[in-house]
């Protein structure tokens, strides 16, 4: 039995040596990823380019011909014929103001004259049936006197009712609302059957061309602001819709918005009267340092890009933290963080870490 043990404990340990003899600690990677394979990725070179310096202010489209129809008479609204954001011509029936008792006052008037009418031409008649009569003898110069003088008064009195019907035909007119000029109806605030009067705003037209944007920039940029200054209409997103230049710059501050009114004329067919855009005011332009967006990523709230950096003669990705400007087409400018002639690292982001080897392809 102590044999056995004897025997068990000495193959044991010859076992626990060979082991350890052919046991060898695995190689390490050496630093920077030594024995790592370089991953090919795509660069592109920092160059400079024009960086507009600018400030966005909240603008709204307005049209530099405008009109709020209001009616000259009372009345109800018997006609409504167009509707909001409809195109009309200049004279184009819009609204109907109940005309019936305006029409019956022109009736009268019509009967009225057409009365005097035939007063005048029959004392016209007389008139000269009397000279003729006195020039033979046959009449006194009395006669011929009150027959002149019935013309006379019949002549103004059918030039009275004539003047009179012309002024209630015109404003009979008056019921008719029209569009002043081509345009578009804005809102329409009153509805059929309402009664109206000189007071009650019925709808605007406006020319939907030579647009104005109204921008009103604070008066601490009132030194910097002058005619011929860029301005970037933008959309909601951010996107350009147009690119112009302030053409009148207001000599007096608003008092309740306390800023200084400038405009610039838009020609854009995607705005509107009364649409509110964004209007970004360039200050300045210089050249600036620019990557593609698609070489930025972001982690915790900072956005960082790969740069491909020259590590005696091969090249590893070195994660640099940057500070962005506005976005100019598919790039950003940069303000912080990179400089002009470094390969930034635009494919393959998503796979890399600090000091991983890269095979730069362009």
């Amino acid at each position: 039995m102590e044999s056995r043990l004897r025997l068990a404990i000495s193959i044991l340990s010859i076992a626990t040596f060979v082991t350890g003899c052919s046991s060898k600690p695995a190689p390490q990677a050496g630093p920077g990823g030594a024995g790592m394979q370089a991953l090919p990725v795509q660069t592109v070179t920092v160059e400079p380019q024009p960086v507009a310096r600018g400030d966005e202010y909240v603008s709204t489209i307005k049209s530099r011909r405008s009109a709020t129809i209001m009616p000259q008479v009372s009345g109800n609204l018997v006609k409504i014929i167009v509707h909001s954001g409809d195109h009309v011509k200049a004279g184009q029936l819009m609204m109907l103001i109940d005309p019936l008792k305006q029409q019956a006052t022109v009736d009268t008037q019509k009967a009225t004259e057409q009365q005097k009418l035939a007063v005048y031409e029959y004392n016209q008649v007389e008139v000269e049936r009397q000279r003729k009569l006195f020039a033979s003898g046959v009449t006194s110069r009395d006669t011929l006197d009150q027959a002149e003088q019935a013309y006379k008064n019949s002549k103004a009195d059918y030039e009275s009712a004539a003047a009179s019907r012309q002024t209630q035909e015109s404003e009979l007119a008056y019921y008719s609302i029209r569009a002043p000029f081509d345009g578009i109806v804005g809102d329409i605030p009153v509805h059929l059957g309402d009664y109206v009067s000189s007071s009650t705003l019925l709808t605007t037209v406006d020319e939907n061309k030579d647009l104005e944007a109204y921008i009103y920039i604070p008066t601490e940029r009132a030194s910097q602001v002058h005619a011929g200054l860029p301005v970037d209409i933008l959309d909601n997103s951010g996107k350009q819709i147009e690119r112009t230049t302030i053409n009148f710059v207001s000599p007096q501050v608003d008092d309740q918005l306390q800023g200084i009114l400038a405009k610039a004329q838009v020609h854009s067919p995607l705005l509107r009267t009364e649409q509110l855009v964004k209007a970004k005011v360039i200050w300045t332009t210089a050249p600036a340092p620019t990557v593609p967006v698609l070489a930025v990523t972001r982690l915790g709230g900072q956005t960082f890009v790969y740069v491909a950096q020259d590590d005696n003669g091969k090249y590893v990705a070195k994660q640099r933290a940057v500070t962005l400007g506005d976005t100019i087409g598919n790039n950003y400018a940069v303000e912080a963080g990179l400089n002009n002639g470094e390969k930034v690292i635009v494919s393959g982001t998503q796979f890399l870490v600090d000091g991983a080897p890269v095979k730069p392809l362009g």
